[in-house]
């Protein structure tokens, strides 16, 4: 047998001579194996090998092998951005921005969960998250199996042209150009400035009801965290999603119903007074605007908002009435519409207040506007809506300490959320700290939580509390308890599962 010492000579004095039968003692790569190198965007050489872990793991093996790599000393930054990178390359954004792509779309949200957890949680939502990105990479995988092919450079426009040739295709809805222009533009420009780029575009149309958006404000998140250094892939499938119109006829040439508020925005912008970033708190302005929000269409909605930044209004009384305006839709109907209301007011409001284009902003704040009435008309087509009113919501509530009644909310959330909503008011009213609260609510998410959308929810609505208004906040929160999760519904048991594996 020889010794590595003389097959390495071997090795050495075959290749000088072009004698290549040294490769015979290797083994064997097959043609598919080698395709299949080439086929799918490879990602920087520190992060490419826990990528492929969570990729080729099985669903039932995954949380261990990922915890025994945690316990040797990954980090969890790079944990984090092992689990975006792997949705990215293999799940599609199709056919809607949403369903299974909800893996990529949740990655932030359980990053939030992350932040605001105690040290003996702080896990717990990263590995509730790549579970679910194996469901839905099986789930991928059913569609077509469809994966990130590498960029195609030779079609890439130079530098000085990547910006005009990204929003010329993105305004064609070319998905090709669209694709060949982002590697380009990455390198060429700050994440700054391309984050005013792909905001506008992020929330230009209705299509997916929201998730564009969400997607927007939860990618660039996500980014700041796990570093600059992986934008282009993560940009390139944020691209994709934005130019998915869901089967429909190009929007280009079309007049589609989920554009037209974007198009007549554009004109709205401009008439708003230059110095409305000046105006005052109003609740009489909030007051309108909701009343407005109830039953008018999505044209007399942003067209009061015109009437009331010009007329002095501040902007925060605009998202004041844009928080408690989604939150009672949720009352009306705690169904997925009202949710991605929810969800979707926290991207726009992210976008809105992380932009530094003053255009951008009044756009935003208009399209977030137009969108509410757009998501009461949705929820009609899905059964009964009713006619709750936020204010309606009163304190009530006989418990003798703050933690007691902490329990009496989280023990009625599933069976009477009207009373858990009176229940949460009169905590916040009495005083007791609102971050009690909300830690409870998000540890029931851990414990119950089984769905992507128990968790974008909860981290969306959670953080908007910090967002409203002191007049409006108490009220935002207590209409969260009709989709928040409660005591009562079994734990996920997932959780024992990552519990014992990270302590293994």
């Amino acid at each position: 047998m020889s010794t590595r010492r003389t097959f390495l000579q071997a090795a050495a004095g075959a290749a000088a001579l072009g004698d290549l039968r040294f490769l015979s003692r290797l083994p064997a790569v097959s043609a598919a194996e080698s395709r299949g190198l080439s086929s799918k965007v490879q990602f920087r050489p520190e992060i490419e090998p826990l990528v492929r872990l969570m990729e080729e793991t099985p669903r039932d093996r995954v949380i261990e092998e990922v915890a025994l790599r945690v316990r040797r000393g990954t980090s969890y930054t790079d944990v984090l951005a092992a689990l975006l990178l792997a949705g990215v390359r293999n799940i599609q954004p199709r056919p809607s921005v949403g369903f299974k792509f909800h893996a990529v779309l949740v990655v932030n949200s359980a990053h939030l969960a992350s932040l605001a957890s105690p040290d003996s949680d702080r896990w717990l939502p990263i590995f509730w998250a790549i579970d679910e990105f194996k469901a839905s990479e099986a789930r991928d995988e059913q569609e077509g199996n469809w994966t990130m092919a590498p960029a195609d450079e030779s079609a890439a426009p130079p530098a000085d042209k990547a910006r005009p040739s990204f929003i010329a295709a993105m305004q064609k809805w070319d998905e090709a150009a669209v694709d060949a222009a982002v590697p380009s533009l990455v390198r060429a420009h700050g994440g700054n400035e391309l984050f005013e780029l792909f905001a506008r575009f992020g929330v230009r149309d209705f299509r997916s009801i929201g998730h564009k958006a969400i997607y927007v404000a939860n990618s660039w998140r996500t980014l700041h965290s796990i570093g600059w250094q992986h934008a282009e892939p993560v940009l390139r499938s944020l691209a994709y999603a934005l130019t998915n119109h869901q089967n429909e006829p190009n929007p280009a040439d079309h007049d589609l119903a989920a554009d037209r508020p974007f198009r007549k925005n554009q004109d709205r912008a401009r008439r708003i007074r230059a110095d409305w970033l000046a105006g005052k708190p109003a609740e009489s302005a909030t007051r309108q605007l909701l009343s407005v929000l109830r039953s008018g269409s999505d044209d007399e909605a942003c067209e009061s908002v015109v009437q009331l930044l010009n007329g002095g209004a501040s902007p925060q009384s605009i998202y004041d009435a844009l928080f408690v305006g989604a939150g009672e839709l949720l009352m009306r109907q705690p169904g997925i519409v009202a949710l991605h209301a929810v969800t979707t007011t926290n991207a726009m409001r992210y976008i809105y207040e992380s932009s530094g284009d003053d255009e951008l902003r009044r756009l935003t704040l208009l399209q977030n506007t137009a969108f509410l009435p757009l998501f009461r008309e949705a929820m009609s087509g899905r059964g009964r809506v009713g006619d709750e009113r936020i204010e309606s919501i009163e304190p009530a509530g006989n418990a003798t300490s703050p933690p007691e009644l902490i329990g009496q909310i989280f023990h009625d959330v599933t069976a009477d959320p009207s009373s858990a909503a009176q229940k949460v008011l009169a905590y916040l009213q009495a005083g007791h700290p609102p971050r009690d609260l909300i830690d409870a609510a998000r540890r029931l998410v851990f414990l119950k939580g089984n769905d992507s959308h128990d968790y974008k929810f909860s981290s969306a609505a959670l953080e908007d509390y910090h967002h409203a208004s002191p007049r409006w906040r108490d009220l935002y929160l207590a209409s969260t308890v009709f989709r928040l999760n409660g005591a009562a519904e079994p734990d996920n048991e997932l959780v024992a599962r990552i519990r014992e594996a990270l302590r293994a």
